[in-house]
């Protein structure tokens, strides 16, 4: 049995780490949040220590490394995205592994920072990237990789996820927290889809606005057109008449990849394979972090084409 520290206890995806620490048989021992309404742990640990300050947090971890039996092997971080980077570096300090939701940073030179840290503590920084077990995600990537070696691939990803007024008072609504709504919805797709057709070749940016942005990734194997969007004004017709908040859709070569199901068990699974030495680590989130990077610093064309004009009205 492992003990596990868990940095956003009370965020929306908190839960699943919660879920899958109890899943794999090991303990949470502690948690910090600034927001003290955390009744969900006691489904999970009732008890673990909490906290809601981070210098006593940071106090706490530092007292049971001292203590050896009781360390902390593993912090798990599901913090605002521009907090990851600060958190990461409190696990390693106390010497813990650290499991950090994506993106691990908002730029990709600070992935290289990172990497030095783990060389001086021997300890290792992992990712979840949980759209690469998928199931349907692992069959198109046998898929592809069985095809023809010079196909470049026409595909298109559009992902509508609704939010209220709240998303623009909270972190996720500033773009020097969050990154902008290409990092906080898309980062997962783009890592996805680097990691079945290749590396980055060239990034259009058609539209970038704090509610949704869209435009072409071209990768090694593939011409990726996006759109990306919080609007709820931007669903389908069919897909607000049948009273829905979220649409996502990839399409490959014109045939639909179905994967809006399955994602129940995919975070315990990621810490499976973390805890038998096969997790996604910083090499792996290269890709992904340096595409939303140059989404939220490349200047819009304004280009509306027909992948586009579909979801605007």
């Amino acid at each position: 049995m492992k003990n596990f520290a868990l940095i956003g206890a009370a965020g929306y995806i908190a839960p699943r780490h919660m879920k899958a620490i109890k899943e794999t048989g090991n303990n949470l021992v502690c948690a910090l949040d600034p927001y003290d309404g955390i009744g969900i742990m006691d489904s999970y640990f009732p008890h673990a220590d909490f906290f809601t300050e981070s210098e006593r947090f940071d106090r706490h971890l530092d007292k049971l490394r001292r203590q050896g039996d009781r360390k902390i092997d593993y912090v798990s971080i599901c913090s605002p995205n521009y907090l990851h980077d600060a958190h990461i570096r409190m696990a390693l300090r106390n010497h813990s592994h650290a499991i950090c939701e994506k993106p691990l940073v908002l730029n990709p030179w600070n992935l290289e920072a990172l990497q030095e840290i783990e060389q001086e503590t021997g300890k290792k920084i992992y990712t979840i990237l949980q759209l690469r077990l998928h199931p349907a995600i692992l069959q198109l990537k046998q898929q592809i990789e069985e095809g023809p070696d010079d196909k470049i691939y026409d595909v298109d990803l559009s992902y509508i996820t609704s939010r209220g007024p709240w998303y623009y008072r909270s972190w996720k609504g500033n773009i020097e927290k969050s990154g902008g709504v290409a990092t906080n919805i898309g980062v997962h797709f783009f890592d996805m889809l680097t990691w079945i057709f290749g590396e980055s070749r060239e990034v259009e940016v058609f539209q970038s606005e704090p509610d949704h942005a869209a435009g072409i990734i071209r990768l090694e194997k593939a011409c990726v057109r996006w759109f990306l969007s919080i609007n709820r004004e931007h669903l389908p017709v069919s897909a607000q008449a049948a009273g829905l908040t979220t649409f996502r859709s990839i399409s490959v070569e014109g045939t639909e990849i179905e994967f809006s199901s399955g994602f129940t068990d995919l975070h315990t699974m990621s810490y499976r394979n973390i805890l038998d030495g096969k997790g996604y680590g910083l090499k792996d989130a290269i890709q992904s972090i340096r595409i939303v990077q140059k989404i939220r610093n490349e200047k819009p064309t304004g280009k509306v084409d027909d992948f586009v004009s579909r979801f605007e009205r």
